[in-house]
Parts: C-alpha cells; structure tokens; sequence
C-alpha cells in the first residue's frame, strides 16, 4: 500500500511540472513561485518517501529474517516436543514394567523372608533340641566317665590284691617243690595247683601228713581273706579206678572226694566255710593229652583257685550298661 502511494505521488510530481512547462508563459511569476516551492515540497517527500520505502524494505527483510528464524526454532520446538513425548511414553512404559518387575521382586523377597523366618525357627527349635540332647549326653558321658574310672579302680585294686594274695600264698608255700605245687595268677585269678604225690597215694582220698602240713599253711593265709571264693577242684587221670578201692565207683567219686577232703581240712584250720567250694571234674579237663605216665601225673592233681569277690565290679557294670 505504501509503495502505491508513492507511486502516485511521483506521478503527480511528474504532472504538475509538465503543466507548469507548458503554461509558463501564462503562469504568474507569484504562481511560479509557489509552484516551485510546492514542487520542492514533493520532491523532499518523495526523498523522504523513497528513504523511509528503503527503511521499510530493510525491516521487512529484518522481520523475514526473524519469522525464518523463529518458525525453524517453532518447529525445532515441536518436533522436541513430539521426541519428548514418545520418550515420556517410552520412560513411562519402562517405569511401569519396573515397578512391576519391583511388586514381583518385593512379593518374593517377603516369601523368602518369612519362608527364611519359618526355617529358621524349626533350625532353632532343632538347635536347642539339639543342644538339650547334647547336654544329656554330656551328663551321661561324664557319668559313664566316673563309672569307668571307678571301674578301672575297682579292676586295678583287685589285679593289686590278687597279686598280693599270690606273694602270700607263695610266701606261706615256699619251701615246697615246684613239682610238688604251683603258683600262677589267670583271668584275674590265682590258681594254686597240687600234685598228687604231695596230697594223696594212689586211690586214696586221705590227705598225706605233708599234705596236710601244705594245706594249713595255705589256710593260715586264705583264713584273713574275707572277700574271696576258694573253689576246691579234684582232677584224674583217665585211668580208671579199681573196683572196690574204698566204695570209689569211679574217677568222679575220686575227684569229689579228694576235694572234700581238701575242704575239711582248710575250714578245720579256720578258712570260713562260707566262701570254699568242693568240686571234682574227673580226667575230663586234662592240662596234658598224652597217654605217658608223665602226662597222667600232671593230670592228677587238685587246684585251689582263688577267686576275687567281684560283687562291686558287676553292680558297677550294671550301672554302666
């Protein structure tokens, strides 16, 4: 629109000077005057119109420039805008599948925990279950300790008197001959063993008067014995016995026989009755297999064991099972 009017002004410039050319000769120099003054007017408008035209051309540019400028920066914004809201829905769908991933996370970490909670109340149940058993068998244990040591006291101070009550009865025997008798402690016993030639003559079931002398002498040390049993046993040899020799039917009459008459004379000499035992075997525990006379001799003989009493030890063993 501006540049239209411009246009028309120019125009009308151009007009007025054609008419004054024309008409100069007519024209008053007052009216010339005026003229001029009037043209000089326009043609300062017209500069003024042309430079404020070229102002205006600057300022569109300008203004082009900036509307270029802020519709890139517009579109830059939307399409910002448009990858925010793809990366929103994006974040917004990972946040979701991880707040799922989390509730099923933390659902089974409480399953765990309570599961954990549950075990571990059973595994202390059982613990203290356990240590209760422990301590009972630590009670037990130490119990079974003081019972085998006092079993061990016990087994050592029988070993202890049995050994004594050899070297008595060795001591109260030493001047017989070893053939004669023997001493030897087995199995926790002592075993006082008597040959025939020191006690009896073939047959018979009276005790010889060194025999006799043998005997009370052991009787004199097994009298102050209180806590032992004397098992008087008679052996033969496997010859048997002659018909008639004195109402003997056979070997175990004659082994019975020999160690009651062995009993009598030990309590006779104050051994207390209470704790001897009489008791023939006959040739049927031979300590010598061969049929040579030497053999037969070592068979026909009489053993005095002695055997500790082990009441205590058995009632202890009792205790300990």
């Amino acid at each position: 629109m501006k540049k239209t009017g411009l246009l028309r002004i120019a125009i009308g410039v151009f007009m007025v000077a054609a008419v004054l050319s024309m008409h100069s000769c007519i024209v008053s120099k007052k009216k010339y005057e005026a003229l001029n003054k009037r043209t000089s007017a326009l043609e300062a408008d017209k500069a003024a119109c042309e430079e404020n035209f070229k102002n205006l051309v600057l300022e569109h540019t300008a203004l082009k420039k900036r509307y270029d400028s802020l519709l890139a920066i517009s579109n830059q914004l939307l399409q910002d805008t448009t990858d925010l809201n793809a990366a929103l829905r994006k974040t917004q769908a990972n946040y979701e599948a991880l707040n799922n991933t989390y509730e099923r996370l933390l659902s089974t970490h409480n399953k765990i925990i309570n599961y954990n909670a549950s075990e571990l109340e059973k595994l202390n149940k059982s613990l203290a279950k356990r240590e209760l058993e422990v301590g009972k068998l630590q009670a037990d244990l130490s119990e079974r300790e003081r019972r085998v040591n006092e079993l061990e006291k016990i087994i050592a101070d029988k070993e202890r008197a049995v050994n004594e009550l050899r070297n008595k009865v060795t001591s109260a025997l030493l001047n017989y001959k070893d053939k004669d008798l023997t001493i030897q402690v087995k199995d926790g016993k002592v075993y006082v063993s008597l040959a025939e030639q020191l006690l009896f003559k073939s047959g018979s079931t009276d005790v010889d008067p060194k025999g006799v002398e043998a005997l009370k002498k052991l009787a004199a040390v097994l009298k102050e014995q209180q806590d032992i049993t004397i098992m008087v046993e008679g052996h033969t040899d496997d010859v048997p016995v002659s018909k008639g020799t004195n109402g003997i039917k056979d070997n175990w009459d004659l082994s019975v026989l020999r160690a009651t008459s062995i009993t009598r004379i030990l309590t006779g000499a104050g051994v207390d009755p209470i704790h001897v035992v009489p008791a023939g075997h006959g040739e049927f525990i031979p300590v010598a297999t061969a049929k040579t006379a030497e053999a037969r001799s070592q068979n026909r003989r009489t053993e005095i064991i002695l055997t500790p009493n082990l009441n205590e030890l058995y009632k202890l063993l009792e205790t300990t099972k």
